[in-house]
């Protein structure tokens, strides 16, 4: 076998996340590995990237997943020419681990298409995480669903996901509606049979550009991390959730060339935090069903004033008195729009937006946006330490309200969703912990885990 390629000094690997709770994921994936990496919540000064010089891995949280193909078209081009700048020997466009998108929004496609005039070579799919409780087989994605396993399409929450329900499980296929660049397939047989290079190279002959690599087991996650770091480009250029990261962290520690770290010590815990959630994820309700029976203060929030301005800033000053009343009781407060799927808010949200003949999308916007500001305010008022923001098109617009720029991973409290550092020019917000939570991501008390400052592991 030929001599394992070294790791190179400098940063490491380069990516941009198309939501902002995915983006902490692939974060968390390198930082616990013992590779230093900063996550900015925008496109960096190339000031901001000096005071971060040092570190490994360089990622960028945004939006796409929200967005049409008009709006990647015009927003990531400069996104993807910052990236190929840095000089990694990896690049990575980061997508959720179930996949989400569609044609018309938060297409995977079209944001290969514009990356791949930059980059040379194939371009390694890895989707799964089995940490993640993500797993493929033959191209086909699965997810557990509350301990449970579910092939993609017959998800109970993805299946009926209101903005990208997913009705293939086969990632190539339901890609393949969004490109025009073959997919080919690695599939866990070869690897298993030490036939991956030979899988590889049939894709790529028969003129796949796209080739997805089934992850099942530690042992084919090592494989994957091995084609992607041993074949791929020059920079490789990837797509994928943070299964990426996780790949290629278990190749460079299977070979060698990274070695394990322990886990640091836990940041304790504090009496107080404030939460947000925009989720209609059923592993979102049942969290705030736990967080309710131990301590936390409900406040709902009528997202259906969002359709009217006025009526919104009424909704978020009511609902930012109600929860610094909560803290004053010596409780936390946990502000949410919808406990699940099937809360009635969701579909008189649904109602609001049609009567209203405004789009569903800025109604979404200001939504997140609200919730920030709630946070906001809350958090400087009460001068807390410690928040969280959950769901994943929320926290992008709600973290934009807060202030900071970037986030570092300080400690695991869940996989995929880490308690961070937030950093800013502002000395108010330097220094405030922070988890971004996505809907799928936590065990029943992760609300409770992050104000214990605790890692559930699930």
């Amino acid at each position: 076998m030929s001599p394992h390629r070294p790791l190179p000094g400098g940063p490491l690997v380069a990516f941009y996340g198309d939501d902002y709770t995915g983006s902490s994921a692939a974060m968390e994936a390198l930082a616990f590995a013992g590779l230093d990496t900063v996550l900015f919540l925008a496109p960096p000064t190339p000031e901001r990237l000096r005071a971060f010089g040092a570190y490994r891995g360089i990622g960028i949280a945004g939006v796409a997943r929200s967005r049409d193909p008009g709006w990647m078209d015009r927003n990531l081009p400069p996104v993807f020419a910052l990236l190929r700048s840095l000089g990694t020997p990896v690049v990575h466009y980061k997508v959720c681990s179930t996949f989400d998108s569609a044609p018309h929004i938060g297409s995977i496609g079209r944001a290969i298409d514009i990356a791949a005039g930059l980059f040379d070579g194939w371009i390694p799919m890895v989707v799964a995480d089995p940490a993640m409780g993500r797993f493929q087989s033959f191209g086909h994605l699965f997810a557990l669903a509350q301990g449970k396993g579910y092939r993609l399409d017959r998800h109970p929450t993805m299946s009926k996901h209101p903005v990208t329900p997913m009705d293939e499980s086969d990632l190539g296929r339901h890609l393949a509606k969004q490109t025009d660049k073959p997919v080919g397939l690695v599939d866990f047989v070869a690897m298993k049979r030490g036939q991956a290079d030979a899988r590889l190279a049939e894709a790529l002959a028969d003129g796949a550009r796209i080739v997805s690599l089934d992850v099942l087991d530690e042992e084919t996650l090592v494989e994957a991390g091995r084609l992607v770091w041993e074949r791929g480009g020059a920079p490789v250029f990837g797509v994928g959730s943070q299964g990426f990261e996780t790949a290629l962290v278990a190749y460079w520690r299977a070979s060698g060339l990274l070695p394990e770290r322990e886990a640091g010590l836990p940041p304790g815990s504090v009496d107080h935090i404030a939460c947000v959630s925009g989720s209609v994820s059923p592993v979102t309700a049942s969290q705030i069903a736990h967080a309710l029976r131990h301590g936390f203060c409900g406040i709902r929030i009528d997202a259906t004033s969002a359709v009217d301005e006025p009526a919104w800033e009424n909704e978020i000053g009511r609902v930012t008195r109600d929860a610094l009343r909560a803290l004053s009781e010596g409780r936390s407060p946990l502000v949410f729009t919808a406990t699940g799927p099937d809360d009635p808010a969701v579909t008189a949200l649904r109602q609001a937006v049609a009567t209203a003949g405004v789009s569903a999308e800025s109604v979404n916007d200001r939504i997140g946006s609200g919730l920030g500001r709630v946070l906001d305010a809350v958090v400087r008022e009460a001068k807390l330490t410690r928040a969280v923001i959950s769901g994943g098109d929320t926290s992008s617009h709600a973290a934009s309200m807060l202030g900071i720029d970037a986030l570092t991973a300080i400690a695991p409290v869940a996989p995929g969703s880490p308690l961070c550092r937030a950093h800013s020019t502002d000395p108010s917000r330097d220094g405030l912990q922070i988890a971004l939570k996505g809907g799928q991501v936590g065990g029943d008390d992760f609300f409770c885990a992050v104000r214990d400052g605790v890692s559930r592991g699930t």
